[in-house]
């Protein structure tokens, strides 16, 4: 990889991150010497270590100063560290090498073929959709993805053969404009991280910024209906996708088999039959159509695209089923923003018609909460009971007169309750039979495995 002549070791600043911690993987499967900090330790963190990567957990300038030597280091940092943490103070202050994750990335992709996944949401599920078809077919593909694969394990694919890379482009922090892709989908444009961007005509603009990035003679691939600008990049060839309008790469003939779905996808030059994704709900059949569209025209053959996404097992935390018995169904979901959550729910009440839905969701970040708390409250009311929590932080500080209680005045549901994360374990013992949507990006996590064995007990009395 360019510019790392003389680099021998890596040291990350917040190594648990879902994506600097495939970074991470890289790096030390390459032959760096990899450390890293975080601020928690975590499963992941855990599996790292395993890994033979050296982790600490405070902020220990002292130790940076002993053990890194700024002639043979890279810092890797995520935009989540403070820029009033010590051991970023002096390794800015001491003349170390620091970049951003978002710069790493675009460095390693740099020298090869890369299929980037830009979108608000859905990045992750369509961005481990489409490594896997590419993984299962012979054009093979590395891969850095914002999940663990549940096909795979982990959130880092390599490849000693291929030429593809998939990449999420994030739009976090405008990250996705270091990438320069031969091929890009879109899959949403939706508004957040207003504390950012300040509006959603300047989210817009970014993603129209992304797409003029694509190399000449590559493609993008844009969910129908969203304002891509063709103009900006008439080098590449544009196309659309959907599930339910007429598109370039469209899935036709929907139905719901044995809580599966199959269908056709029509696309530019001919019409694939039969297609099934054993990997629950609706949304997922549209993240199904983006990655194929990228897939075919990487060059993936029909019976390579069927076999993929039939064995497809899902991303963990993406609409994950983690216990199912007779009286209930427990799904956990990142979901965390308005548009996400509209998808999910919808997804379960079509898949699930009949049976009680309770949402549990904690809310992330107090500026997206703030943003969008009364499209919060719009959405969640579309349960049967809801069980609030405490917003989840993050890389923020409290904003004054920011809290649940915004969203939960507007719900609108017969059954809602506010409660701590402390709460949960017990107010569980008296969740309704049906199914169980745990929904957030935070630290909600860590909650879904207790509420699964209090399931389990209920089950058994």
């Amino acid at each position: 990889m360019t510019g790392l002549n003389d680099i021998r070791v890596v040291y990350f600043l917040g190594i648990g991150g879902i994506g600097m911690s495939a970074l991470a993987r890289y790096f030390k499967h390459a032959g760096f010497v990899v450390s890293g900090y975080d601020r928690t330790e975590t499963a992941l963190t855990k599996e790292l270590v395993d890994e033979g990567i050296d982790i600490h957990y405070d902020d220990r300038p002292d130790w940076v100063a002993t053990e890194l030597k700024k002639e043979e280091t890279l810092v890797v940092l995520t935009p989540a560290v403070p820029a009033d943490m010590s051991e970023r103070i002096f390794l800015e202050n001491n003349g170390f090498q620091l970049k951003k994750r978002s710069e790493v990335l675009g460095m390693i992709c740099s020298g090869a073929k890369t299929c980037a996944v830009a979108g608000t949401h859905g990045k992750t599920t369509v961005s481990t959709m489409l490594a896997h078809i590419l993984k299962s077919s012979r054009l093979d593909c590395s891969a850095f993805l914002g999940g663990i694969s549940k096909n795979y394990q982990t959130n880092l694919l390599l490849s000693s053969v291929s030429e593809w890379i998939v990449a999420e482009a994030d739009e976090f922090d405008r990250s996705f404009l270091r990438l320069f892709p031969d091929l890009a989908v879109v899959t949403s444009m939706d508004a957040d991280h207003l504390d950012i961007y300040g509006s959603h005509e300047a989210i817009i603009e970014s993603f129209n910024d992304f797409v003029a990035q694509v190399k000449p003679g590559g493609a993008v691939v844009v969910k129908r209906g969203l304002p891509i600008v063709q103009s900006r990049n008439r080098q590449i060839s544009h196309y659309s996708y959907s599930i339910n309008e007429q598109a370039d790469f469209q899935a036709v003939n929907l139905e719901l088999i044995d809580e599966a779905y199959q269908f056709d996808l029509v696309h530019p030059t001919g019409k694939i039959e039969n297609l099934r994704l054993n990997y629950p709900g609706l949304l997922n059949v549209e993240n199904a159509v983006a990655a194929s569209s990228l897939a075919i025209l990487a060059g993936v053959n029909e019976e390579e695209l069927k076999a993929a996404l039939a064995s497809y097992q899902g991303v963990k935390r993406r609409f994950d089923v983690r216990y199912r018995s007779g009286n209930y169904l427990l799904i956990d979901d990142y979901a965390h923003h308005p548009e996400e959550l509209k998808a999910t729910i919808s997804s379960v009440k079509a898949m699930f018609a009949g049976r009680w839905l309770t949402g549990i969701f904690q809310p992330h970040l107090f500026s997206r909460t703030n943003d969008f708390y009364h499209e919060f409250a719009r959405e969640l009311s579309q349960l049967d009971e809801v069980i609030l929590l405490d917003i989840y932080p993050a890389r923020e500080k409290p904003m004054p007169g920011v809290s649940s209680t915004l969203i939960f005045d507007l719900l609108t549901n017969e059954q809602k309750q506010l409660i701590t994360k402390s709460d949960l374990t017990e107010v569980a013992k008296y969740i309704k039979p049906g199914v169980v949507l745990m929904m957030g990006a935070g630290d909600i996590d860590t909650l879904v495995e207790p509420v699964r064995k209090i399931l389990m007990e209920k089950d058994h009395v």
